[in-house]
């Protein structure tokens, strides 16, 4: 898999690495480029309700995005040389994620030859109003 995401990355095929996750397509997970640089987008799905009362999207799903775009900062905005592997994460929740499309950012803190810690953002609307945030730490050895 490592030669495909590095063919890919050169490339620049976005969809094509997304691709290489199963469970991307199946939540609706897309990755974007704009001005600032990536972004992962989760496109607003009805069976990714977790709370029909509020219509929020389910806390696993928001999980599932965040770490996400953790994994593919790294696969597409480093020159990593193994696939990442997730050490572990912690989320923050701080507003209900309202069914509509959610994006997120990583950005990373530090990358050393075995660890790399990366910080996610994700907002709605508005990306002044995060609905959460991570800080995920992965092996690259």
């Amino acid at each position: 898999m490592l030669k495909s995401v590095a063919e890919l990355r050169a490339t620049g095929d976005l969809a094509a690495i997304n691709g290489l996750v199963p469970y991307a397509r199946t939540v609706g997970l897309e990755l974007l480029r704009d001005e600032v640089g990536l972004m992962t987008a989760l496109r607003f799905r009805e069976h990714n309700i977790g709370n029909f009362v509020v219509r929020a999207i389910h806390g696993g799903v928001v999980g599932a995005l965040l770490e996400h775009a953790a994994m593919m900062h790294l696969l597409v905005e480093t020159e990593v040389q193994v696939v990442p592997r997730i050490v572990n994460v912690s989320i923050d929740y701080l507003r209900p994620c309202r069914a509509e499309d959610t994006y997120a950012r990583g950005s990373i803190i530090r990358q050393g030859r075995t660890v790399a810690n990366v910080r996610v953002t994700a907002w709605q609307a508005d990306p002044s109003r995060l609905v959460a945030a991570a800080h995920a730490h992965f092996l690259l050895t």
